[in-house]
């Protein structure tokens, strides 16, 4: 009987650890910089109607950017030469791809949705 309530109460031990482990999974995964992009994708190729193509195209670039952006810029102080630089490294290279993978009306309508 001893052992019987041993093994019941390491089990709910574990059941209760397992939950506590995925709610705190959950909350870190906000902060990747995919989930990130994947939310911005999905607003921009809902309002500039992209086809498949375009909408990894602008993943891809947008996942480019918050990687550097969590590297360079993100908790650094913001006043800082090199830190300005690195931001508008960043934008223009994020600029410049969404040139490339936009038609020129999709383009001019993602500039207004960013200013």
């Amino acid at each position: 009987m001893k052992n019987l309530l041993t093994v019941f109460a390491f089990a709910v031990t574990m059941l209760l650890g397992v939950q506590t482990t995925t709610a705190q999974q959950l909350s870190q995964d906000n902060d990747r910089p995919e989930v990130i992009a994947k939310t911005e994708t999905a607003k921009i190729t809902e309002a500039l109607n992209l086809n498949g193509d375009q909408s990894r195209a602008i993943f891809r670039a947008l996942v480019a950017k918050e990687v550097n952006y969590q590297k360079h810029v993100n908790g650094k102080n913001a006043s800082d030469a090199t830190v300005k630089a690195n931001k508008e490294k960043f934008d223009a290279s994020l600029n410049e791809a969404m040139k490339k993978t936009l038609s020129a009306e999709q383009y001019a309508q993602w500039v207004k949705m960013n200013n």
